[in-house]
């Protein structure tokens, strides 16, 4: 049975260049950036409306005019989005009562990548993929392995042989072939390239394929509609690929289109680790592109992220947004956990945590006001990490 997507074709990011959105398509053909999806919006904005999604069924596919997939046949659906979005009563402690938390635990797999994978499977299924492949700090992994297990084709998954043991544990059950690497998600990324090369695996790292920034895009649908279409002055992301943080900004634009919103926009801030903050510190240098950050460590996986294909894609987004990057240690993020576990009854995992620690310090900077409107995204469970805490 045929959607109801007014998805028109592909275009690259960074030249402009169209691309056909009926085949399995990579990287732009001519310089090599990412894709990005189009859509028909005015034919969209007929159907796609507030009062239609009343009606809707409550995950990420209740937006179906503005997502890709053709057929519903092969929508790889296992209870993704429709997360929470929660007022946190720790927001008058630390003096910034209008604080929520949107809390992207409660997906598959305990995380957001949920989103963009269930997307990316999907999509990879209904054009003639037969086996994926994809370079992960773990949860991406995790991810991959559960939404290929559920249209039954074969996964590849890489992870540092140095992450928690749960994230290869948890790919593996799903029947995904799983390599250890020693090194960064970098390396892994190139054991990735070296099996597309030799065996003809397709690749869905982070925006090497156009989909997955489309699963995504969904949160800023949810919070938008969460909060009654009046979008929060300032949204807290941690981001390592940044596919989150480009797919918000993306759906923004878009709902302006439906008619759903107004020009205004909330100011984007981005989240790294202390040791692994490439995006921040290009940001502070006024560079179009990160530089690969060398000897990448944090505890936060989902941070260790030493380069990302779309940092000026990232930079673009802060920029634009008029918002900033903030960097924090590892012990921070410990130490925010248990706030807001204890001021919210959500345990949020580290990356979560972090957007706390850059709260606070943007509250304390008054970069924030403190009658402003803050989303902080909790992006993953922390039980893949549970021993941080034992």
């Amino acid at each position: 049975m045929q959607t109801a997507s007014c998805l028109i074709d592909l275009e690259c990011s960074a030249c402009g260049l169209a691309h056909r959105a009926d085949q399995l398509q990579k990287l732009c053909s001519s310089c090599g950036m990412p894709l990005l999806a189009r859509y028909d919006t005015a034919r969209a904005a007929s159907t796609l409306t507030r009062a239609a999604l009343s009606c809707r069924r409550a995950d990420m596919w209740r937006y179906q005019e503005m997502l890709p997939l053709q057929d519903d046949d092969f929508m790889l659906a296992l209870g993704e989005g429709w997360t929470p979005l929660l007022k946190a009563r720790f927001g008058e402690r630390i003096g910034c009562p209008s604080t929520y938390i949107k809390d992207e635990s409660l997906n598959p797999t305990g995380s957001f990548k949920a989103r963009g994978l269930a997307m990316a499977v999907s999509r990879a299924w209904e054009l003639g993929a037969k086996t994926l492949a994809i370079p992960s700090a773990g949860n991406a992994g995790s991810a991959l392995a559960a939404y290929s297990a559920a249209a039954g084709l074969q996964a590849h998954v890489f992870i540092p042989s140095d992450a928690p043991k749960a994230f290869a544990a948890e790919a593996r059950s799903y029947a995904a072939r799983v390599d250890l690497v020693d090194g960064l998600i970098t390396d892994c990324a190139r054991r990735v390239r070296e099996g597309v090369e030799r065996y003809g695996w397709f690749d869905v790292s982070t925006l090497k394929e156009p989909y997955r920034v489309e699963g995504k895009k969904t949160m800023a649908y949810e919070l938008a509609e969460q909060l009654d279409w009046r979008l929060p002055d300032v949204i807290i992301y941690p981001a390592g690929g940044g596919t989150g943080l480009i797919g918000m900004w993306k759906a923004f634009g878009e709902m302006e289109q439906l008619g759903m919103i107004g020009p205004e926009r909330p100011r984007m801030v981005c989240v790294q680790a202390e040791n692994c903050a490439p995006i921040v510190k290009a940001l502070r240098e006024n560079a179009t592109r990160a530089e690969p950050w060398s000897n990448a460590r944090t505890i936060a996986d989902g941070l260790r992220v030493p380069a990302a294909i779309g940092d000026f894609l990232m930079l673009q987004v802060l920029r634009d947004s008029h918002g900033t990057g903030v960097s924090v240690d590892d012990g921070q993020m410990l130490e925010y956990a248990r706030v807001m576990a204890a001021g919210s009854g959500v345990f949020p995992g580290l990356e979560g945590a972090a957007t706390l620690a850059a709260q606070v310090q943007l509250l304390d900077s008054g970069w924030i006001g403190r009658d402003e409107t803050v989303v902080l995204f909790n992006t993953g469970t922390p039980l893949k990490h549970i021993h941080l805490w034992a």
